[in-house]
């Protein structure tokens, strides 16, 4: 009998022991991040012995998934509203507004229309226009250094991600060492390690889960790349741009890069590189792209409507703004050696979409232009057009869809070669003022109308449009009617007038009404790049001339012209619209259109933040339920185990003292 005791006794200690060993583990790990409680259970006891003891940790591997799923939800939002509200607080500040240097731009040049011939007020105009360009400038510097701030963390965080998934990997091999071993128990801390990377892992990018043998947890992006595999075998992130160098992208390395990269979708991607990237991708480029796009159509329109003008000092308007001319970026696959530039072709500006744009050769003197979005994705369908002395653009591309560029190429390319033109977002810090002379504003026009004092009619000429000082109508130097000055003279015949030139007297007939008078002549009147209307009835004999504006430095014709500017829809909204859509806005309508987008994304992204934060705190706790450290609940096992420990030992000695017994009633 002493012996049974003695054996369930000693069975009993050692049972308690491991129960205590065990209690005290979770207690004094209650603080340590990563640690999973742990539970020792015996079986029931057999031939007075008490099964050896089975430690294992308690975990809910759905549980621990959704938090994992959970926490890259969360830190993707925490991300991106980090960044996108530093953006939408600079953009909303009044002091950065774009739309108040316009409208001060725009009101000066009001203001000059009232003393067109005053040095101070032009001066006030191009004071306002420098103005522009440094306001535009120092937007785009806010863009293009949190575009620097999102390389340098996505370079961190890859790294970061880097380091953990060798981690993870090295786990999985210690792992598999033990797996099945009586040493597997003694493990626990490779496991704890291991689930502690990878829910560090899952902050940086979305992962999932699956279990290999031998214990091994084989990794997934949630975009399906393999990140961590059977054996040991991992891939490893990379940030590269191709072809624009500061445009980083997400790639996998496979085998140390012995192997092509695997590329990232990551319009999915969560954790805080996919936040990064999608603040990137959502806010920075767009932003850069419609601030360029507004200052070069602003900039291409002022320019025209300029050189329909006559300046301060009598000669034919020029540019205001220097519109800048950028490199295309070739890929590394290219195998030729073109050399590629765009800007905007004058005149175009109204037709450049922020956007953009892959150029691929298809055939020696032949490309496809391509707008693309935010994201690399097309936008509509490619246009074909033709190269012609190493130049694309509307001249000899009649009846093509260029977009407002420009295009020049030089050197040679193969077939498949490819470039990216990034015009817009180059442009906003690259704009530049053609010259800061006041004189330089062209606010009057450069021809002038009269009716002749002897007509006895009621009709009257108009003050009339120019629209090309290009055409043939003028010379530059000294500036003057290329033909001198026309005379309109109505015939006695109805409908009908001479006209005269130093290009000769001939005589037409028009259709009423009466507009347009030179282009109802014909050639070479039509060609002259200015016109004008007969408003009345003349009588038989009246006379009308047109000739140019020398000294009218009071006219304020032209001008009125650019102040109309600022009411024009010039700014281009989408690629593909139908023929009946409003697809233009006002340099106002726009700008207000970039600083609402952007808030508009910003907010909807604190109010799915604020759900997934309190997604994943419901996953915290319900993980931390199951597997966190509850000192009460430890505090009352070891109390009880204690007791029973007590207990076991008490057995122990009663079986001693029994056994002791026995040996003297023997002797």
């Amino acid at each position: 009998m002493s012996f049974n005791l003695f054996d369930i006794a000693s069975s009993g200690v050692r049972a308690n022991s491991e129960l205590l060993q065990t209690t005290s583990k979770n207690i004094a790990n209650v603080n340590t991040e990563g640690y999973v409680r742990e539970r020792t259970e015996h079986l029931t006891m057999i031939d007075n012995q008490v099964g050896r003891g089975e430690t294992y940790r308690l975990i809910n591997e759905f549980a621990q998934k959704q938090l994992n799923r959970d926490t890259s939800n969360k830190a993707f939002f925490d991300q991106f509203v980090t960044e996108a509200s530093r953006v939408d607080t600079l953009f909303s500040e009044e002091s950065n507004s774009l739309s108040s240097s316009i409208n001060s731009l725009f009101n000066n040049v009001q203001e000059s229309l009232n003393q067109p011939s005053s040095t101070v007020a032009r001066s006030l105009v191009m004071t306002d226009a420098e103005n522009l360009i440094e306001q535009m400038d120092r937007l785009s510097g806010i863009v293009f250094d949190q575009k620097n701030v999102v390389n340098e963390q996505l370079e961190i965080f890859a790294d970061e991600a880097n380091t953990l998934v060798q981690n993870i990997s090295s786990l999985n091999k210690q792992i598999a060492a033990v797996h099945g071993t009586r040493s597997e128990g003694e493990s626990s801390t490779l496991y704890n390690q291991r689930d502690l990377a990878i829910r560090e892992l899952s902050e940086l990018v979305d992962i999932e889960t699956l279990d290999g043998p031998n214990g091994e947890k084989l990794l997934f992006m949630g975009t399906g790349e393999s990140l961590v595999m059977q054996d040991g075998t991992f891939n490893l992130f990379s940030m590269t741009g191709d072809p624009d160098p500061d445009f980083k992208e997400l790639h996998l390395d496979v085998n140390g890069g012995a192997a092509i990269p695997l590329e990232v979708d990551t319009s999915s991607l969560k954790g805080k590189i996919g936040g990064l990237l999608a603040f990137r991708d959502n806010i920075l480029v767009p932003a850069q792209n419609q601030l360029g796009q507004m200052g070069l159509a602003l900039a291409d329109a002022f320019n025209e409507q300029n050189k329909l003008g006559m300046d301060g000092n009598g000669d034919l308007g020029g540019d205001i703004f220097t519109i800048p001319t950028v490199d295309a970026f070739a890929y590394q696959a290219n195998t030729g050696g073109s050399v590629m530039t765009g800007t905007v072709e004058p005149g175009m500006g109204s037709e450049l979409p922020a956007s953009d744009f892959i150029i691929t050769y298809t055939a020696a003197n032949t490309v496809e232009i391509q707008p693309i979005d935010n994201k690399g994705e097309p936008l509509g369908s490619a246009s074909t057009a033709t190269i012609t002395g190493g130049v694309i653009d509307s001249t000899n591309n009649p009846g093509v869809e260029l977009y407002g560029l420009q295009i020049n190429v030089s050197g040679t390319s193969n077939v498949g070669d490819k470039f990216q033109l990034k015009l817009n977002s180059q442009a906003a810090s690259t704009l530049e003022l053609a010259t800061d002379r006041p004189d330089a504003l062209a606010l009057a026009s450069p021809i002038r109308t009269a009716d002749d004092i002897n007509n006895t009619g009621s009709a009257n000429i108009s003050a009339g449009t120019v629209t090309s000082v290009t055409s043939g109508g003028f010379i530059t130097s000294p500036p003057s009617l290329a033909n001198g000055d026309v005379s309109l003279v109505k015939t006695a015949n109805a409908n009908e007038y001479s006209i005269t030139d130093a290009s000769g007297t001939t005589t037409f007939t028009i259709t009423p009404p009466a507009e347009n008078m030179l282009s109802q002549a014909g050639a070479p009147y039509d060609t002259y790049g200015f016109d004008f209307n007969i408003e009345g009835t003349p009588a038989v004999g009246d006379t009308f001339t047109l000739e140019f504006n020398e000294g009218g430095f009071d006219d304020n014709r032209n001008g009125l012209k650019l102040a109309e500017l600022q009411s024009g829809e010039l700014v281009r909204q989408n690629v593909v619209s139908s023929s009946t859509a409003d697809n233009h806005k006002t340099f106002n309508e726009s700008y207000a259109g970039l600083v609402t987008d952007i808030g508009v994304i910003t907010n909807q992204a604190m109010t799915n933040g604020a759900a997934f934060d309190a997604l994943a705190q419901q996953s915290e706790a319900w993980y931390e339920s199951l597997s966190g450290v509850n000192l009460d609940e430890e505090a009352a096992n070891l109390l009880r185990f204690q007791q029973s420990y007590a207990a076991s030992a008490q057995v122990l000695s009663t079986a001693r003292t029994i056994f002791d017994t026995l040996l003297s009633a023997a002797r």
